[in-house]
This record gives C-alpha cells, structure tokens and sequence, in this order.
C-alpha cells in the first residue's frame, strides 16, 4: 500500500476510533448495554465509510471537526448493521473480524437491542454536532435515514434474503446491492461533499461515482469471499456459497466480476474528475476500496 494513502487511513481511523469511543462511553447509557455496544465497535474494521466521508469533506475545503460526528453516526449505522446480520435469523454467523460475533458473546436479546441503541444514536450523535447549521442537520438525518431504511440497506438486506437459493439476472444482484451495500456508500461521499461546502452542480457530477461505489465495494467482497484469506477477513471464507446467495462470480465468474468491477472503477473516476475535485485522496480511496484483501 502506498505509504501516504498507508498514513492517512491509520490518522482518519484513529479520529473515528477516538470520537466513538468518547461519544459512547460518556453517555448514561444502562452499563450491560454499553458494554455490547462497546464490543462491537470497538472490534474495528477498516472504518472505510467514514474516511470516505472525511476525503470528500476535505476535497471540497471542508474541515475534519465539522464532519466527524456524521462520519461517527455513519459507523453506527453501520456496526448496527453488521451486529444484526450476523444473528440466527438472518446470516447465522459466529465470527465478526476475528472475534465471537455480538450474539455470540453476549446472548440474542442483548445483540438485538444493541444494534437498536447504535442505529437510534446515530441521529442523535448529528442532532448533536456543533459544527452544523440546523438546515445541515435536518439534510443529514434525512438522507441517512433514507439511506439506511425502508428505501435502502433494510429493504436491500430483505431482497438479498428473499434470494438465497435461487438464480438471479445480474440487474437483480446490482439492484440488491446498490440498496444493501450502496446506499450507506453514496451517502458517506455526498454527505462528506456537502458539508465540505459543493456546489450544486459538483454534488451533481458526483451521483455516479456515488452509486458505482457501493457495487465496486460488494464485487470486490464477494470475489474475497471466494478467494480471500480468511485470517484477513476475520470470518470464514464461503459463507456466501453455503449460505446460497447470489454473487457476482457465481453470476459472471471471477475474471468477469474483475474485468466489471474495473469498468465500475474506471466510470467512477470519470465522473469524479467531472465534479472539479482537486484533492486526489478521493482517487486514491477509489483504487483503495477496488483492491482491498479484507
């Protein structure tokens, strides 16, 4: 990994680390639910949403302590997901980045409600954040919610359920992901733009590279399901395979899924380049997020 991209992805981590940590912990919240809370957030992750967010800031003049508490609500949003993904009813899981899963480590009930107090906290941690105007904070909360909901990661995790087991068209599987995975994706690198200051029409030059994200994202995931290494991962690799879902080399093949993911990459820059945006980070990030091994 180039070493600039090396020390801005450890830097921008380590704020994450630090605001959730703080944010949470000094909250009364009930002392055995914080603790779950805690658990999961603190198992890490490459926090790759939230420095997305912060990049996008940053390219368009923004500063790191205006966006930080969103970025924070991102990641909640986020674990939350990841704590619910992983119960019985839904992806069955035991393992989450190396370390029993929240269920695992604590009981159901308990997994359960701390996903519920991590997704409700989110908007409470932008409702909270000092520097944005109140227009700011209704844009935002309304966009996440949007994008986390009924009309995004929640109805695209139902859809990919409901496919398990079947064979589907590739615009299917994109529709799935751009709702499951993408959504949460584009709205880290719109909001990041927005509260970095983008005008109009730069917000709108951005919508593609936006939406191409969160495929690049999961076709990259899935190919590291099939041939990733699983210390990495900090799960067993396969899952999607046993679990039978539908994936993009089970639908395109491996050399398929990369030749797609590289057009993806190659219309995500383009578009890109058409918002105006100086800052080369966001390239950067771009290449970052396609080539990942965990």
């Amino acid at each position: 990994m180039d070493q600039s991209l090396s020390f801005y992805l450890e830097q921008h981590q380590a704020l994450i680390n630090d605001y959730l940590e703080d944010y949470i912990t000094n909250k009364p919240i009930l002392s055995s639910l914080k603790t779950s809370m805690l658990y999961s957030i603190r198992a890490g992750g490459k926090r790759l949403r939230p420095i997305l967010m912060m990049a996008a800031c940053e390219a368009f003049g923004g500063k790191k302590k205006d966006v930080l508490p969103v970025a924070a609500a991102l990641e909640m949003i986020h674990t939350y997901s990841l704590i619910h993904d992983d119960l019985p009813a839904m992806d069955d899981d035991d393992l989450r980045r190396g370390q029993p899963t929240n269920h695992k480590k604590f009981d159901e009930a308990t997994a359960i409600l701390a996903g519920d107090a991590l997704l409700t906290l989110s908007f409470q941690t932008i409702m909270e954040a000092e520097g944005l105007s109140d227009i700011q904070k209704v844009h935002l909360v309304k966009k996440l919610s949007i994008a986390s909901g009924a009309l995004g990661m929640v109805a695209g995790q139902l859809m990919d359920m409901e496919s398990e087991g079947k064979e589907i068209p590739l615009e299917n599987l994109e529709q799935i992901h751009h709702l499951k995975t993408g959504r949460l994706i584009s709205y880290a690198l719109m909001s990041g733009a927005y509260i970095g200051g983008a005008n109009e029409s730069q917000l709108q030059s951005l919508v593609e590279t936006a939406d191409l994200l969160g495929i690049i994202f999961q076709i990259q995931d899935d190919i590291l399901d099939v041939s990733g290494n699983a210390a990495k991962l900090g799960k067993p690799v396969g899952s999607d395979t046993i679990n039978n879902k539908s994936t993009y080399p089970g639908i395109l093949g491996i050399e398929g899924s990369l030749k797609t993911k590289n057009l993806y990459v190659n219309r995500a820059k383009t578009s890109l380049r058409e918002a105006e945006v100086g800052n080369t980070m966001l390239f950067t990030l771009i290449d970052h997020l396609s080539d990942r091994d965990h």
